[in-house]
């Protein structure tokens, strides 16, 4: 049997953002993101890759929030995906205020429609 969606996913494009230095502040604005979405933060994970560059993520009752960042272009690729009673928009707006992206672009797919 079909379900009628699973979730949404934003596929975030951010360029040109500020950078935030602090692996605490970019956990913490995570989880202000997936408060802000109405979603539970049930894990979170931090990678620093050397000599740059990160991927950071929490881990939702409702799926996750990723992050991977290429300092060399000023590029931070995001995933927002939920479910439930959710709204992803709100944490992508959490991460646009925080990351002050000069340029963005974001794709939404609705998953989980066959």
């Amino acid at each position: 049997m079909a379900i009628k969606r699973a979730g949404v996913h934003l596929i975030c494009e951010f360029w040109q953002i500020q950078w935030i230095k602090s692996t605490k502040k970019i956990l913490k604005v995570l989880e202000e993101a997936a408060e802000a979405s109405n979603s539970t933060v049930v894990g979170k994970t931090f990678y620093k890759f050397k000599p740059q560059g990160f991927s950071a993520a929490v881990l939702l009752a409702e799926s996750h929030i990723s992050l991977h960042y290429w300092p060399e272009h000023n590029y931070l690729a995001i995933d927002i995906f939920t479910c439930g009673k959710t709204k992803p928009y709100k944490a992508f707006e959490i991460l646009k205020r925080n990351f002050k992206p000069k340029s963005v672009q974001i794709v939404e797919i609705k998953r989980g429609i066959k």
